[in-house]
């Protein structure tokens, strides 16, 4: 009997702190939400993220879907979403040709991602196999930035 309770115990902490895993650590600060109605104001679908550093709005706009960062204060950091294959700048395109990538690493997805001042940046997540994969930043001539190694 004592094991059987034990058991139940056990199961109820697990599924406890499962459902509370995802949920979101603290409130989203009024100076972020206006930030963000400000600069996206015809947003839909708005969900948000604690990354504890900051928060993360993902939203659809113009039946595209993007991510936005914002600091904990209000400052917009970052926004990006995902770009078709057919859509890639071929400055892009021809800055991934020329890497030492190209010949045995595939183009897995494409994001672009608007900065502040007005810079782009664009990300590849490139794969050589099931294990070995990339991010490639490039900027809008295609010149590469830095890459990093991904999970």
């Amino acid at each position: 009997m004592k094991k059987l309770i034990s058991y139940c115990l056990a199961l109820t902490l697990t599924f406890a702190i499962y459902n509370t895993a995802d949920a979101q650590v603290r409130k989203v600060p009024a100076e972020v939400t206006e930030a963000f109605r400000q600069k996206y104001p015809t947003a839909l679908n708005v969900e948000w993220r604690d990354r504890l550093s900051g928060f993360t709005a993902s939203f659809d706009q113009n039946n595209i879907h993007y991510e936005a960062k914002f600091t904990n204060k209000g400052f917009w950091q970052s926004t990006e979403n995902k770009v078709p294959d057919a859509d890639i700048l071929p400055a892009v395109k021809e800055g991934f040709q020329k890497s030492k990538y190209a010949e045995e690493w595939s183009i897995k997805q494409a994001y672009k991602i608007d900065l502040r001042e007005a810079k782009t940046q664009y990300r590849l997540d490139i794969q050589k196999n099931d294990i070995l994969k990339k991010q490639l930043f490039f900027d809008s001539t295609g010149r590469m930035l830095r890459d990093n190694i991904t999970l």
